[in-house]
C-alpha cells in the first residue's frame, strides 16, 4: 500500500517500465535491450526537468536487480568537482556488496566543472565490468562530446498537456478528490509539461482545498493563476476592437504578479478552443469536456458573432508573443505589442489624427 504521508509525486512515482507515462520512445527501447541482456555500461538521460529522468534511472537499476546497497546516486549541482569524480573513480574498482552491478545515478551533470569531465573521461570509457553509469542532465549542449559519444542516450519529452491532466485526474480520484472541468487542464498548463510539478501543484490544490470536490476558482486563488475573467477582459478586447480594454487586462495581470508566460498560454488555450467551435461546430462535444460549463458559454457567446480579430491571424501573433518572452527584458511587452499589431492600433491612430 502507498504511504499517504509522502509527497503525491514520489508516493506515485512509476516502480516499472509499464508505469511510466509519455517517454514510449524510451522505455520499450530500454526495457527490450535489458531483457536480451544488451546492458550499456553508460547512460545519458536528457530533457525538461520534472520528465522522469531520475525515475527511469532507478527503474533501470531494479530491472538489472541491483541492491539499494550498490546505488549511488549524486548531484552534481553540489557535487560538481574533480575529488568528487576521484572518488568515484577509486570507488568503481571494488566490487559490488550483493548485486551483480554497481550502478552510479549521477544528476544534473551539466554542472560537471571541466576537470570533473576529463578526470571521469577515462573511467566512461573503460569501467569495469561491474560498473553502470546513468547521467541525467536538461542541458544536453553543456555536455562534452567526448562523453555523448560515449554513453547510449535518450532524450525526453514534456507530456502533452492531454497525457499530463489524464495523469492528473487519475492521481486526484486515487485521493479521493474530484476537480471541477477544466481543473486538471489549468494544472498541467501551470506545470509546463513537468509530472513532478504537476503533482506538486495537485498536492498544494488538496491540502487548501475547502472539501473533495475542487473547483477552478479555489485552483486559480491557491496557484496564483491569472483569473478566468482576466483571460476573458483580454479575448473581449480583441473581439470588441477595445485596446483600452486589453491593456488593462495585461496591467492587472502583471499588478497581481502573475506570470505573464502563464497568462499568454491560457489567452492561446481559451482562443484556440474558440476558433475550433467557430470553424468546426462539431468540436463542441469533446471541448465540454475539458473545459467548465461557464468557460463553453463565454466562448460560444464570443464566436456568435463572429469578431474579426478572433481568428487565427490573432493566433499566430500571440504564439510569437510568447515564444518573445525569454528574451523580453519586460515581461508584459511581447503581449502588448501583440494587442497592438492584432487591432491595427498604430494604423487607426494615424488615420484618426490626420
Amino acid at each position: 500500500m502507498k504511504d499517504s504521508n509522502l509527497a503525491l509525486y514520489r508516493k506515485y512515482r512509476p516502480e516499472s517500465f509499464d508505469e511510466v507515462i509519455g517517454q514510449d520512445h524510451i522505455t520499450k527501447v530500454i526495457s527490450g535491450s535489458l531483457k536480451a541482456g544488451k546492458v550499456a555500461h553508460a547512460y545519458l538521460l536528457c530533457g525538461p526537468r520534472g520528465t522522469g529522468k531520475t525515475t527511469i534511472a532507478r527503474i533501470i537499476a531494479h530491472e538489472l536487480g541491483t541492491s539499494t546497497n550498490d546505488i549511488y546516486e549524486m548531484d552534481a549541482a553540489s557535487n560538481r568537482g574533480i575529488d568528487d569524480i576521484r572518488e568515484i573513480n577509486d570507488n568503481v574498482r571494488t566490487l559490488p556488496f550483493d548485486s551483480k552491478y554497481k550502478i552510479y545515478i549521477l544528476d544534473e551533470v551539466h554542472m560537471f566543472t571541466k576537470e570533473a569531465w576529463n578526470a571521469l573521461l577515462k573511467t566512461i570509457e573503460e569501467p569495469p565490468e561491474h560498473v553502470i553509469f546513468i547521467l541525467a542532465t536538461t542541458e544536453l549542449e553543456k555536455i562534452p562530446e567526448t562523453i555523448v559519444s560515449r554513453c547510449q542516450s535518450f532524450i525526453f519529452k514534456k507530456p502533452n498537456d492531454a497525457v499530463l491532466s489524464e495523469h492528473i485526474k487519475n492521481i486526484a480520484k486515487k485521493e479521493g478528490y474530484k476537480l471541477e472541468e477544466g481543473g486538471a487542464e489549468l494544472i498541467a498548463l501551470l506545470a509546463d509539461g513537468a509530472f513532478r510539478d504537476a503533482l506538486g501543484t495537485l498536492q498544494k490544490v488538496i491540502s487548501f482545498g475547502k472539501d473533495k470536490v475542487i473547483n477552478i476558482s479555489e485552483i486559480e486563488e491557491i496557484t496564483g493563476a491569472p483569473s478566468t475573467i482576466l483571460v476573458d477582459d483580454f479575448l473581449d478586447s480583441l473581439a470588441t476592437n477595445d485596446i483600452e480594454k486589453g491593456f488593462l487586462a495585461i496591467e492587472k495581470a502583471t499588478k497581481q504578479n502573475i506570470d505573464i508566460g502563464v497568462y499568454i498560454k491560457m489567452i492561446l488555450y481559451k482562443l484556440r478552443y474558440a476558433l475550433m467551435l467557430r470553424y468546426v461546430p462539431s468540436s463542441k462535444k469533446s471541448i465540454e469536456n475539458t473545459i467548465s460549463e461557464r468557460d463553453l458559454a463565454y466562448l460560444l457567446k464570443l464566436v456568435s458573432t463572429k469578431p474579426e480579430h478572433i481568428s487565427s491571424g490573432t493566433l499566430s501573433i500571440l504564439l510569437e508573443a510568447y515564444q518573445s518572452i525569454r528574451t523580453s527584458f519586460i515581461s508584459e511587452l511581447p503581449l502588448e505589442l501583440a494587442m497592438v499589431k492584432i487591432l491595427n492600433a498604430e494604423k487607426q491612430n494615424k488615420q484618426t489624427s490626420e
